[in-house]
């Protein structure tokens, strides 16, 4: 079992990145909103509660898709020192399963960030929708580090088309289905 384990900040090209990503290798996806839509359902959104289910529900997710054997790409927004503790876990899980992780940082210039985040379609999914609350997040959490613990593929996404970049990840990381390998 791979992981793909897709991070960096909001508005930087993760959903987008690992949905062709998705498309070249059959990987299954899981988009990191989808665990906070589910908690959130029930607990306000930032509570002990409300992030304690959300590590929770992700870990088991990863860690049965690893027993299992199914190839996975995970998004996730990383902020340096905050994290650690949850990513440790998560290589620990598929690693103790067999599996391998890939890291993928996405990053982005600031300006390009702001003008992302103002996509209807992110207002409509819950996501950061303004530069207001891009701006808060980035001063309140360490969100342009690579995780320090374990080797990442660090990928600009400014002016890189989502398409190239799970095409370069696909490449570095060896995720190709054969049939896959030529159009590469």
């Amino acid at each position: 079992m791979k992981l793909v384990f897709i991070y960096g900040p909001p508005a930087s090209g993760k959903l987008t990145v690992a949905t062709e990503l998705a498309k070249l290798t059959g990987f299954k996806l899981f988009h990191n909103h989808v665990s906070i839509q589910f908690v959130q359902s029930i607990f306000e959104f930032g509570t002990k509660t409300f992030w304690r289910l959300t590590s929770k529900y992700r870990l088991e997710m990863l860690e049965e898709a690893a027993r299992e054997g199914v190839d996975t790409i995970f998004t996730f927004v990383y902020s340096k020192s905050e994290d650690d503790k949850f990513v440790k876990r998560v290589i620990q899980k598929i690693r103790s399963h067999g599996g391998h992780v890939c890291l993928v940082r996405l990053h982005c210039e600031r300006e390009e960030l702001v003008r992302r985040v103002k996509a209807a379609q992110r207002r409509r999914t819950g996501k950061v929708s303004t530069a207001k609350m891009l701006n808060d997040l980035f001063q309140r959490y360490d969100l342009n580090q690579e995780i320090p613990f374990h080797k990442s593929l660090s990928i600009d996404t400014t002016r890189q088309a989502p398409r190239n970049a799970a095409r370069s990840i696909a490449r570095q990381h060896n995720l190709v289905r054969s049939a896959e390998t030529t159009r590469l």
